[in-house]
């Protein structure tokens, strides 16, 4: 080879890496969507449609058991007003997204922005402005969610931290309802007028309400947890009595211990844990109205338990609304058939099932000697095996050892039914997390 052919050859490769090097640069910058548009002039938009980079599992941080219509909201739902969600996380994550339900609206609930953001921590409305991103759906800003449908959103890249408040924020436009919401969130939300998604402040949501509205799930990519544990439930799950804004549910007790327990090097699995706990559910009847309100345990199993991501284990604390609020005296071997209907269900995907007794309630004005006949034959039952994987015993955890009928008094919250921010506290804290090991029995 002459020595000027070389310098041709040489020449020629250069070009080739420059113009590889274009290809790349001009590839990387149509993927980077970052804009630099503003919120106000002064907050640099942070734009989410770009999937997530980061590997992990998509896991369960939150939930909330959609219940119903919202009373008030038949005619325009919540048109021309920005709903602002605050959620905790039980597990974080590199990655979110959400899901919208508008499974009780009686008309399309249409969309037309809809933002999540970490909270400023003042426990209020206002956003860290830093981490607002405006979600997308299908790529879209907009989503529309016909009658009885939801709608998942695209994922965005946000590090969500454990144990931290999320904000989700909608936008709707024009009229639809009734609003699907979850009445016993025991977490102050926030609304103001116009489109304020993107409103990092809190000024404008001088609204507030104890509601979560149209909001059922947030998602996170974790490298923290590589399960989902769905706790499903009543009221006694769902914290109705728990102080407000703490999270002092039995179920953030338990996040907690099972963040803990990572921390220490324990051999036990990574879950983040969601509640799909309903205040008055039964196992076996459903409320009112068509689609169902409040639907049973039955009815609602797959759509709150079986659908969420990467779900590992469920944990069964149901019954006492099918003894309280059978009009006539409940039979207790129904009741323990369609706990082991569930049970079979989670069995054939594979699932594991904690199952809980039923705690006392003497002195509540449901109370009587037939019905405690009926508790304690379900609870027999339970024990003796034949209806759960594995029994977290919340009855012998909280009653009183000189009046077992009864809870102690420190874990009564005082209506003889529902436990105190200490009884949720110790219900959390007798569960053993080693029964969240292991695959569920192929037959009881």
């Amino acid at each position: 080879m002459t020595k000027r052919h070389g310098y041709a050859v040489l020449g020629a490769l250069v070009a080739l890496v420059v113009a590889l090097s274009a290809v790349i640069y001009v590839t990387v910058a149509a993927h980077d969507t970052t804009s630099g548009s503003t919120f106000a002039g002064t907050r640099p938009h942070h734009d989410t449609s770009v999937a997530p980079a980061s590997t992990g599992a998509w896991v369960g941080a939150w939930a909330a058991a959609p219940v119903g219509g919202e009373p008030g909201t038949e005619a325009g739902g919540l048109a021309g007003r920005s709903v602002r969600n605050v959620v905790h996380a039980s597990t974080g994550g590199t990655s979110a997204r959400i899901t919208l339900s508008n499974l009780y609206g009686q008309s399309p609930l249409t969309i037309a922005h809809a933002t999540l953001a970490l909270s400023a921590g003042d426990g209020g409305a206002a956003a860290d402005s830093e981490s607002m991103r405006r979600l997308t759906f299908n790529g879209s800003t907009g989503v529309v969610i016909p009658a009885g449908g939801q709608a998942l959103s695209d994922a965005v890249r946000l590090t969500i931290p454990h144990g931290s408040d999320v904000l989700v924020t909608t936008y709707s436009p024009t009229p639809s309802g009734p609003v699907t919401y979850h009445p016993r969130a025991r977490q102050v939300s926030y609304v103001a007028q116009g489109d304020r998604t993107e409103d990092p402040t809190g000024i404008p949501y001088t609204g507030q309400t104890p509601y979560w509205r149209y909001l059922t799930a947030l998602d996170v990519l974790s490298h923290e947890a590589d399960g989902t544990v769905v706790v499903f439930g009543d009221s006694i799950t769902d914290g109705i009595t728990s102080t407000v804004g703490a999270n002092h549910r039995w179920t953030d007790v338990l996040a907690g211990r099972l963040r803990s327990a990572l921390r220490g090097g324990a051999a036990l699995p990574r879950y983040g844990v969601v509640n799909e706990g309903i205040s008055g559910n039964q196992v076996l009847a459903d409320g009112l109205g068509r689609p169902a309100e409040n639907q049973s345990g039955l009815g609602r199993f797959g759509r709150d338990v079986l659908s969420r991501p990467n779900v590992k284990v469920v944990v069964i604390d149901l019954g006492i609304n099918d003894i309280l609020r059978n009009p006539r005296l409940a039979d207790p071997d129904r009741i323990t058939q369609g706990l082991r209907t569930l049970v079979r269900q989670a069995h054939a995907r594979g699932l594991r099932v904690v199952g809980a007794t039923l705690m006392p309630f003497e002195g509540h004005r449901g109370w009587t000697p037939a019905r405690e006949q009926v508790r304690e034959r379900v609870n027999a039952e339970i024990r003796a095996g034949r209806v759960y994987d594995t029994v977290v015993d919340f009855d012998r955890a909280l009653r009183d050892p000189y009046a077992p009928l009864k809870l102690r008094p420190a874990y009564d919250s005082g209506d003889h039914l529902h436990p105190s921010d200490l009884g949720f506290r110790e219900m959390g804290d007798v569960f053993d997390l080693t029964a969240l090991k292991g695959a569920g029995q192929a037959e009881l």
